[in-house]
């Protein structure tokens, strides 16, 4: 059984650094849409430049500002989001997808919410043995980590309203995986992570993680990725609107909602230390 009925509106987004917190000022102002209509969402979105994006127990690092300046030391930019633990890194070859379900009577327990995406993920990549399981010494690792051959390639997060939920997925596709890797670990490092007790994060090690072009798919790219995720969708019976972003976005209910969620990011990120 598809988990929509309705036609998915696809939403195609790149992120300059000045435009960063809009990113996810739109994830979730589309939640809030989706919760209020009923209509579902799927948003493709990268970063033009490098950014680790904290979570929200990453301001409880006990020198931050250390770990803040690690990241400038990286060329990285940075900013808060308000989901997700951890931090994860997003740049011109990390692919973001986020899916907006609307959640009526038969509501989808946690499990099987992230089930849709991640089989969403095996059928957009046929000839990888995706997993699903968590990468313990992976950078932001979770139960619903997608990993081959114990390498991990996404990670996955889930929000909810009363009455929609949205999937956020990373997806490694091109890259210096190794790299990204090592500017997380610096970070935590330079942060002081395991100085404490009280928060726990990722001893974070290289060798766990990889991209989808390392696994021997030297041509692949995220517009091949998200053209084949929408083949995915599509062989699940769901209709796809690719016309309907342009009115949506220019709304003036979802730029209020936008507007709305932005101020409060802007308030949030304004908590962080400067330096």
């Amino acid at each position: 059984m598809p988990f929509t009925d309705t036609p998915i509106t696809v939403i195609k987004r790149r992120y300059s650094p000045v435009n960063k917190l809009i990113s996810f000022a739109d994830t979730n102002a589309l939640l809030d849409y989706c919760d209020q209509f009923q209509r579902p969402f799927v948003h493709f979105w990268t970063t033009d430049q490098p950014t680790l994006i904290l979570g929200i127990n990453d301001r409880h690092l006990p020198k931050l500002s250390a770990g803040l300046n690690s990241l400038t030391h990286h060329q990285y930019d940075y900013f808060l989001r308000n989901s997700g633990g951890l931090a994860v890194i997003s740049d011109p070859g990390v692919l973001n997808i986020s899916l907006f379900i609307p959640d009526g009577p038969q509501k989808l327990t946690v499990d099987n919410a992230y089930e849709v995406i991640a089989n969403l993920i095996k059928q957009t990549f046929p000839t990888l043995q995706i997993a699903t399981y968590e990468i313990t010494n992976s950078y932001c690792p979770g139960k619903y980590d997608l990993s081959v051959n114990g390498q991990k390639i996404a990670g996955i997060a889930q929000r909810r309203t009363n009455h929609a939920v949205v999937l956020m997925l990373y997806l490694s596709v091109t890259g210096d995986q190794d790299a990204r890797s090592s500017v997380v670990a610096d970070f935590y490092r330079a942060g002081d992570a395991y100085s404490q007790s009280q928060w726990t994060f990722p001893h974070v090690d290289k060798t766990t993680m990889t991209t989808i072009e390392a696994l021997g798919l030297p041509t692949i790219n995220s517009q091949t990725v998200t053209q084949n995720f929408l083949t995915s969708i599509s062989r699940q019976q769901i209709p796809l609107d690719l016309d309907g972003d342009r009115q949506l976005l220019s709304s003036e209910t979802f730029l209020n909602l936008q507007k709305k969620h932005l101020r409060k990011i802007q308030l949030r990120n304004q908590q962080l230390p400067s330096h």
